[in-house]
């Protein structure tokens, strides 16, 4: 499998801006720019790469917990995850999954070890560089 992304940049660095579109359609044109990534906590801006790699990393840990639940016997109702990267000095230095789900069946420590199976053996976690700390909690 392979997935286009183009990302146009005008501009330097500061007063520069940016779009970003997907081969898949789910976003086009897509704004980025310094304000969106460094200046704009509150996301209504545009969004920015770190973003795009939280919400990527969430998406993909929900999608192989599903998988790793199936495989031990188990159906998941709802698996909803909150993914917190934190970018410092340049640098992605941590990743938090904050998951809450709901599976029929299992036990704490089951899930807490199927979930950080999961975690573990993510296609986006295998390629992030970064400390990455699982939070789970059964509803």
């Amino acid at each position: 499998m392979k997935r286009k992304v183009n990302a146009i940049w005008v501009g330097d660095g500061a007063d520069g801006n940016g779009i970003l579109s997907a081969q898949s359609g789910a976003f086009n044109k897509m704004p980025y720019s310094f304000k969106t990534r460094f200046e704009n906590d509150e996301g209504v801006l545009g969004t920015n790469p770190e973003e795009l790699i939280a919400a990527a990393h969430a998406g993909c840990f929900n999608m192989k917990l599903s998988f790793v639940l199936n495989e031990a016997g188990f159906n998941s109702e709802k698996l909803n995850t909150d993914s917190v990267l934190t970018f410092e000095d340049g640098k992605i230095i941590l990743i938090e999954l904050y998951l809450k789900a709901k599976v029929p069946g299992v036990t704490e420590d089951k899930f807490i070890e199927l979930a950080e199976d999961a975690k573990k053996n993510c296609p986006i976690s295998g390629a992030l560089n970064c400390d990455i700390i699982l939070h789970t909690s059964l509803i």
